[in-house]
């Protein structure tokens, strides 16, 4: 782990003391000539590599949900949504793309402030839209935005911000942490009135994972982990149907469970199983046949894990593995080259995406309790997959600043 600290009167520096000692002194090699820098393309490779996974397994997924009297569409009307938002979401990633981080670092306190108000107005009857008891949607024209995948970019940019800022502070409860804390939990009790705790947990995850990479003291960071366990189990122990879910959970297979509060969970494991090692065969599932509800959202791993099997399953979590790892990557490179908020937000993404793909791999394999987070790049949603590629798009901004850098460019 890196962490800050101050250095007499002068600006921050880092240590490097944790790592590979080659790593502490960047080679600079100093040229007029900025053009050339190439994108990087192991990213770009993964990401279009899970994006492309994502709209075949979508199609596949959903083209038995046009006999379904849910929703009476056509066969290809959630492969044609998905690639509207794919189109609209990649032309937003290419501008976030080209904009510099001292930018997002100088606007994230507004866009945070933006997130907050969509949140608000979500509630706000007549703005947001109820779908399954929830409102968590607000319509803008043809599309449905998610205030909370908008909050997690916001939550991103603002702690890295606010951790590069109070960096002076982070040994003190009451500076270091307090202001961060006071308004995560404005947001987290916005996000419980939506209701999605699925939501609030990641959004928690990046700021307290920005702070703790930010060097916020390690007592400090142990206790607000402990009072956060705290909150969640309480708000769980409160809600009847959440404490359903965890009873149907531990036992999915009961009478009373299987085709109840774990109907999704036993349908998922029974996916799996049926995929063995190199799976049915594309298109070939069983289960995406109106049994495991919304196969193409939050269950598409386990269509997967039919269609593809084991084999195709590993591919999809080698991909996630390689791109977590290399954010970190892309992070400590630009922490050591003293781009302190660019490195956080590379590091802060590594932890979204990480996170994640991990609760959202958990869910459908019944290692946790089933909570509704979407596969980044994979499932269907246009939000989610806006928020991913938006956030991506940073990733390679923060990327290309270093490269920049070490030719011995500004900024």
């Amino acid at each position: 782990m890196l962490k800050y600290f101050r250095k007499g009167e002068g600006d921050l520096q880092i240590n490097t003391t944790v790592g590979d000692a080659s790593e502490a002194a960047i080679p600079y090699a100093p040229s007029r000539s900025m053009t050339g820098i190439s994108p990087d393309w192991g990213v770009l490779f993964v990401v279009f590599s899970l994006v492309l996974i994502g709209t075949l397994m979508v199609f596949s997924a959903s083209i038995s949900l046009s006999d379904s009297p849910k929703y009476k569409v056509a066969v290809d009307a959630f492969l044609v949504k998905h690639a509207i938002s794919l189109g609209v979401a990649a032309v937003v990633a290419v501008i976030v793309s080209t904009i510099p981080m001292k930018v997002w670092k100088q606007f994230s306190p507004l866009i945070f402030f933006l997130g907050f108000g969509l949140l608000i107005a979500v509630l706000i009857p007549g703005i947001g839209k109820n779908v399954n008891g929830s409102y968590r949607w607000i319509q803008v024209g043809p599309f449905q935005l998610q205030a909370t995948e908008f909050m997690k970019v916001a939550a991103l940019l603002f702690a890295a911000n606010f951790t590069v800022r109070k960096q002076n502070f982070m040994h003190s409860f009451k500076k270091g942490f307090l202001p961060m804390g006071i308004v995560i939990g404005l947001v987290g009790l916005l996000v419980l009135l939506e209701p999605d705790l699925g939501a609030l947990i990641m959004i928690v995850c990046i700021s307290m994972g920005i702070l703790f990479l930010g060097g916020i003291n390690f007592g400090i960071f142990i206790g607000i982990f402990v009072v956060l366990i705290s909150i969640f189990i309480g708000v769980i122990l409160t809600s009847p149907w959440r404490m359903a879910r965890i009873f149907a959970y531990l036992d999915p297979w009961s009478a009373d469970h299987a085709l109840g509060k774990s109907y999704q969970l036993s349908h998922s494991l029974i996916a799996f199983g049926r995929g063995e090692i190199f799976g049915v065969g594309l298109g070939d599932a069983i289960e995406k046949q109106n049994y495991l509800p919304e196969a193409h959202t939050d269950f598409i791993l386990a269509i997967i894990g039919e269609e593809l099997g084991f084999v195709g399953v590993l591919v999809v979590l080698a991909l996630f593995l390689w791109l977590v790892k290399r954010a970190f990557e892309i992070g400590r490179k630009a922490i050591l080259l003293k781009h302190f908020f660019s490195g956080l937000v590379a590091q802060g993404i590594a932890i979204w995406f990480g996170v994640q793909a991990f609760i959202n791999v958990g869910v459908a394999s019944g290692l946790l309790p089933t909570k509704g987070l979407t596969l980044p790049f994979v499932s269907y949603g246009g939000s989610a997959l806006l928020a991913c590629l938006a956030a991506a798009a940073l990733l390679l901004r923060v990327d290309y600043e270093n490269k920049l850098t070490m030719r011995g460019g500004m900024v």
